[in-house]
């Protein structure tokens, strides 16, 4: 007889195969198996299915069908659809065998293999979803895997339990079962229907306790050698035997007799990994020397073909089993110890499940990947130098799980302080998602009412993100034209009002906190104005409010009988809010479908999700290459580039990049506005991101940045394949701004040095409306143009880099200290408009060309809620000159005894202070006299 087929009808063990796969499957050769070698069972694990999926083409067409799902949804869904068609082909030896055989088995994700209640959860959701009763639910035999084998038995689930090594454990998992059937029981459950085996591993025993003796031996005398070459290859088989004969003895006696007599089937131990690894060993040895009734061994499709040629079919199991205890004696006396062995063996098997589950869903994202094509913005990094320190901190991310430890939560991943409590834009797509259609009745109430403009009155996260939008898509066929005022600027706030019809103008309110103090005076003054326009009593119909539950701004809303209010999330900051009500309600005023736009962003939510390995997941990938480029090459002026079609997105990652890594005198600086250069006008400290339209590619910048690429410099290429893909680029930039935060080291979600600017501002300004005006300053130099204003130690070391009566040589002293590795920024109190822009672009560019180091242009206060925390707590590498100005005319604030002048000086002063208490190289140029030939003289004084 088959040799494979006698081992059940001869002695009473079943084969189960350790293989599956779809085609192997489809195709009959599992059947056939059943059929001509008596097989009985299937067993399944991460490393197989990695081989199936990632190494055919058999599931392509399935993925191509499941279209943009998550990754894990993915692979269990070809997952479980492989387990029930073999569940299937196995059910007639199911059948035939009353329940105890025909059984197929599918792993429980290594990744919970240390949470009893997430293995709990998800062995029952796998039971629902595959449906068919001849399924084992493989769980590990970890201490917390242990309480749910019973509670999973005790609710009439087959379980497979893996990983076992040690006697004492196996009896720990016998009891487990035998209390699961006695805990079914008395609930009149039908325990005739409940299967499990014990998968004892073997081979895995020898390779590690030959390793020690090897070790021994090497040290050992001459006489001591010989007995320790015999105890080669022989203790994982003595341990098998002893587990058999504990076996024998738990499933005997009246606790097993009572329910045994109500049908119970007993748990069978089943010999797992029975591969031989050590080829100086017969290829059958596993199978040959355990072969024993009521027992299973499931084999390899190697080994399954040699025990067919050659494999002999004895009693074995029971043969000597004096000598095996023996053998165990033995190994103890030579200082081994078997236990730990054991031990290290589960650790090490629960890590190889892992790094299996990884491959495999490596392997899944990148065929995702290929199916969703231009579907899915590309990236591409080419990092030179730093390619492998990314690679290496991508496999420490790898191995220690940090991508699912960051889903789930974990404050570890970065300080352990507050971090826990900021993650809720993690999940925000798929809960604004379930609101979609709130935001589109919205949108036609909007549409319908004929409103030609809608205003965002917001700062820094509440700002920036609605600007990109309405920069990017443009005005929408009858929606309101979407804009934004995010300055304090008298003249700014007079250019919106100017170009709105305000009867036909809809503002939108955003504030998180509600005290922010420039949307409260951009409220009071609109609200005003609009009272004045249409009337108290229909004033409010023209505004929204967007806010957190419980904030200042709703209560005030309320009052002022607002339209609508749109609540945000508390545990999602600003910067990271624009997928949330705080972008979704100006893009759904300006007609932008939110559905779709949800949609595409989701696309990248899953591409960066927790069960994407961090090779393969673009946001971890983008994360790791910035905070391994700042801390191991010195590159941390983050340049952005982008096409003009999306230009503006550079403004937002400014913000989230600066404010959430800048503290702690780390940081990366990004750079936004800064026109590409020839490579030797940059220096070693930069890394460019190149955000490409591939329908709108520009072939000059394409042309600098391959430049620069062969110039050594890291590039991050991200290409679009048109405008809608840019809700996708929020999120990864969103990911990857949190990881890059957590390999510098820092808490990526707190902002301490804006709070410091926002408390000496409310000082101020408390100052100006107690005395009617703000304190007096003496400058450090000035003339009919310009005065100039520094703190005492900034003033001495300007002195002492010759600094003298003129204000020129102060400024030309200023610029003197920027040294390699700084930066250069230019911080603007003044309208941001493209007259101002010109002559500060111009300056920047100049003193990038003569001194190769990155340059900032701002225009205050906007920068405050942006770069602004990076300036005052990132790394001590800027070099300031805060440009200032005496507004043309300015506004009174309705109900406030001061004006839009007197906040945004004292904003600028509030500002300089920080600045100074930080000790940053740091000066004031106040324009008295004309504000376009005061940014002319300094154009010319820089250049």
């Amino acid at each position: 007889m088959n040799p494979l087929k006698a081992l059940h009808a001869e002695q009473g063990q079943a084969v189960w195969l350790d293989f599956v796969a779809r085609g192997f499957v489809a195709k009959g050769d599992l059947k056939r198996l059943v059929v001509e070698d008596g097989l009985r069972g299937v067993t399944s694990n991460p490393a197989i299915f990695e081989k199936a999926i990632g190494h055919s083409d058999e599931y392509d067409d399935a993925l191509r069908q499941a279209g943009d799902a998550r990754v894990i949804d993915l692979y269990e869904g070809l997952a479980i659809a492989d387990i029930q068609a073999a569940a299937d082909v196995l059910r007639p030896v199911y059948d035939a065998s009353g329940g105890q055989d025909g059984f197929v088995s599918l792993e429980v994700s290594p990744y919970l293999a240390m949470n009893t209640e997430e293995t709990l959860a998800e062995a029952r959701r796998l039971w629902a979803a595959v449906s068919r009763d001849n399924l084992m639910v493989k769980v590990p035999a970890t201490p917390e895997g242990l309480p749910a084998i019973r509670a999973l038995t005790a609710e009439g689930i087959n379980v497979n339990i893996t990983l076992l090594f040690a006697q004492d454990v196996y009896e720990e998992v016998a009891n487990a079962y035998i209390g699961g059937l006695e805990e079914l029981a008395a609930k009149g459950g039908p325990v005739e229907r409940v299967a499990s085996v014990a998968s004892f591993f073997v081979s895995r025993i020898d390779a590690n306790v030959d390793a020690a003796l090897d070790a021994l031996i090497a040290k050992a005398g001459a006489a001591e050698k010989a007995p320790l070459e015999a105890l080669k290859g022989k203790v994982a088989i003595a341990n098998a035997k002893l587990a058999y004969q504990r076996y024998k003895r738990l499933f005997a006696g009246p606790r097993w007799e009572a329910l045994a007599a109500k049908g119970a089937h007993p748990q069978r131990l089943l010999w797992a990994s029975t591969g031989t690894k050590n080829k100086a060993y017969s290829d059958v040895l596993y199978v040959e020397e355990l072969i024993g009734p009521d027992t299973v061994n499931t084999i390899p499709p190697s080994t399954m073909d040699a025990f067919r040629d050659h494999g002999r079919v004895r009693a074995s199991l029971e043969e000597d089993v004096g000598e095996a205890e023996r053998v165990l004696a033995q190994l103890a006396r030579t200082g081994i110890d078997l236990d730990a062995v054991a031990r290290d063996l589960v650790r090490e098997g629960v890590q190889l499940f892992v790094d299996a589950a990884d491959k495999l869903l490596g392997a899944v994202a990148g065929k995702r990947a290929q199916v969703l094509g231009e579907r899915l913005n590309r990236q591409d990094l080419a990092l030179g130098a730093l390619k492998e320190p990314a690679e290496a901190a991508a496999e420490a991310w790898r191995a220690k799980g940090l991508v699912r430890r960051l889903w789930q939560k974990d404050a570890a991943v970065w300080t352990g302080a507050d971090e826990a409590r900021w993650l809720g834009w993690l999940d925000i797509v798929d809960q604004q998602f379930a609101k979609a259609g709130d935001y589109a009745t919205f949108a036609e109430e909007i549409r319908a009412e004929g409103f030609t403009d809608a205003v965002v009155l917001g700062m820094g996260g509440s700002s920036l993100g609605p600007e990109v939008l309405a920069e990017t898509y443009g005005p929408r066929s009858g929606f309101p034209r979407l804009r934004i005022l995010d300055s304090t600027d008298p003249a700014e706030v007079r250019a919106v009002e100017a170009a709105v019809d305000l009867p036909r103008t809809l503002f939108i309110v955003a504030s998180k906190s509600g005290s922010t103090l420039e949307p409260n005076v951009f409220r009071d003054y609109f609200l005003a104005r609009m009272r004045a326009v249409v009337g108290a009593d229909k004033a409010g119909r023209h505004f929204v409010a967007v806010t957190d539950p419980g904030s200042a701004m709703e209560k005030a809303a309320l009052g002022d009988g607002f339209r609508r209010i749109f609540y945000g999330v508390p545990e999602i900051g600003g910067r990271y809010s624009v997928l949330s009500a705080f972008g979704l309600v100006p893009a759904a005023a300006s007609g932008i479908d939110v559905a779709a736009f949800l949609e595409e962003a989701r696309r990248m939510v899953r591409s960066c999700g927790s069960d994407v390995p961090p090779a393969l997941n673009p946001g971890v990938q983008l994360g790791l290459a910035l905070g391994v480029a700042a801390t191991a090459g010195g590159r941390d002026k983050v340049t952005l580039v982008a096409s003009p079609g999306v230009a503006t997105f550079g403004a937002w990652v400014e913000q989230l990049v600066a404010e959430s890594t800048g503290k702690e005198g780390k940081g990366l600086i990004p750079i936004d506005g800064e026109p590409l250069g020839a490579p030797e006008v940059y220096g070693a400290d930069r890394f460019f991101v190149y955000l490409r339209l591939e329908n709108e590619a520009d072939a000059a910048q394409d042309a600098g940045i391959e430049a620069l690429e062969a110039a050594g410099h890291p590039v991050a290429r991200i290409t679009l394949a048109s405008r809608e893909g840019l809700p996708q680029e929020f999120f990864r930039f969103e990911i990857a701004t949190a990881v890059a935060g957590a390999v510098l080291g820092i808490n990526p979600f707190d902002q301490p040095d804006v709070e410091a600017s926002k408390i000496k501002t409310r000082e101020l300004t408390a100052a100006a409306e107690r005395d009617g005006a703000l304190p007096a300053e003496t400058p450090v130099a000035e003339d009919d143009l310009f005065a100039l204003y520094t703190d005492p130690a900034n003033a001495e070391a300007l002195r002492q880099a010759g600094a003298g009566g003129d204000p020129e040589s102060w400024i030309r002293a200023q610029i003197g200290r920027i040294g390699t590795g700084d930066y250069a920024a230019l911080l603007a109190y003044v309208e941001r408009n493209a007259d101002h822009l010109a002559p500060l672009q111009a300056a920047r560019l100049a003193l990038r060309d003569a001194k190769r180091v990155a340059t900032c242009v701002e225009f205050g206060p906007r920068f405050l809620h942006s770069t602004g925390q990076a300036y005052k707590g990132g790394p001590d590498s800027g070099v300031f000159l805060q440009i200032t100005a005496q507004p043309a005319q300015d506004l009174p604030i309705p109900g406030r005894t001061i004006s839009f002048g007197t906040v945004i000086a004292a904003q600028a002063r509030g500002d300089f202070g920080v600045l100074s208490e930080r000790g940053r190289r740091a000066l004031r140029v106040h324009i008295k006299g004309d504000l376009s030939s005061g940014l002319d003289r300094l154009r010319r004084t820089l250049t």
